[in-house]
């Protein structure tokens, strides 16, 4: 199963996010997508999971949830999209993953890209930054990986180029 993992696209797709949309079976969203045109556009092309973020109204709201946890090819995923990080976790959801964790926990919003490993809950933790041009951030950015079997794939980094055109 080929993943395309984007998050706090702020109401902004452009074709560099929809050429490699095309590449994936499914794209996974961690929140703040802006105006309901990204969801309607990102799901005409491939399947969708995604939750909602802090800007996200109620159209987002209506199609995704805080939190979505399902099974992909035999992996537990979590998504959310303030969950924080290892040793860091969001106080909403610190008991809930100590007690269950997930093999892999996405989050957003903090629109600083992260893939690290957290020893003490044996989980792999994915930030994509973010794909929009709204934001601090300096690099747009997606993620982009392969679950077979339960395993994690060839993971690699997606660099969009600058949040403001001309920057660098």
């Amino acid at each position: 199963m080929k993943i395309l993992l984007l998050s706090d696209t702020h109401s902004y797709l452009d074709d560099a996010i929809l050429k490699h949309a095309a590449w994936a079976d499914e794209i996974w969203h961690a929140g703040d997508w802006g105006q309901f045109k990204v969801y309607e556009t990102l799901s005409a092309l491939k399947p969708v999971r995604g939750v909602f973020g802090n800007i996200d109204g109620q159209d987002i709201r209506s199609v995704c949830r805080v939190h979505n946890r399902f099974i992909c090819e035999g992996l537990d995923v979590w998504i959310t999209h303030i969950g924080g990080y290892p040793g860091r976790y969001n106080p909403d959801i610190r008991q809930a993953i100590q007690a269950r964790p997930p093999g892999l926990f996405i989050c957003g919003h903090s629109h600083i890209l992260k893939i690290i490993r957290d020893p003490k809950l044996n989980l792999l933790h994915m930030n994509p930054g973010a794909a929009g041009i709204h934001g601090f951030h300096k690099m747009r950015t997606m993620i982009r990986f392969e679950i077979e079997k339960g395993k994690i794939l060839n993971p690699a980094v997606i660099e969009l180029g600058p949040r403001i055109a001309g920057e660098e």
